[in-house]
């Protein structure tokens, strides 16, 4: 159930907005923030809040690569693989990460750290093959980078190394 507080911002805003529509992106973040995915409830409670039905708000859900429609790890990795990233490498820096985490793409680590998900593109040519965890760029990656930057990401969590191959 929507918090008061963030059920109260999200009123303001969308009373606010010329039509209430245009803010289905900026709702659908927030309750994806609130609750860690877009999950039914959450859909439903934003549809309301927009005066939508669900279906409408689906829709436009799955057409955004970081809305989460199922449960996500701590850390979501989107994978560029636009085609500067593809010249660069990014079919071995896919499967080096698929390898490495033991997952493939679109699906979640055992211990719920890592999301693997591949996006068209994220906008960072001159950094390819380039990667975005958690809304944060890096690149241009190698093997040895993603490693140090794995472990660094598990170091900073309560569960340790735990998982990394």
């Amino acid at each position: 159930m929507l918090g008061r507080s963030l059920k109260a911002d999200l009123e303001k805003k969308i009373s606010e907005a010329e039509h209430p529509r245009e803010m289905a992106v900026e709702v659908m973040s927030a309750l994806q923030n609130e609750y860690g995915h877009l999950s039914d409830e959450a859909l439903g409670e934003g549809a309301d809040l927009l005066g939508m039905t669900p279906l409408e708000l689906e829709e436009l859900a799955t057409f955004y690569d970081f809305i989460y429609r199922e449960p996500v790890g701590k850390y979501v990795i989107h994978v560029c693989d636009s085609i500067a990233c593809w010249m660069n490498g990014y079919p071995a820096l896919r499967d080096y990460l698929t390898r490495r985490l033991g997952i493939r793409m679109g699906e979640t680590t055992r211990d719920g750290m890592f999301t693997l998900l591949p996006t068209a593109c994220i906008g960072y040519c001159d950094l390819s093959p380039a990667i975005l965890i958690n809304w944060k760029p890096y690149g241009p990656l190698t093997p040895g980078k993603i490693d140090a930057l794995l472990l660094k990401l598990r170091e900073q969590s309560p569960q340790g190394t735990a998982g990394i191959k």
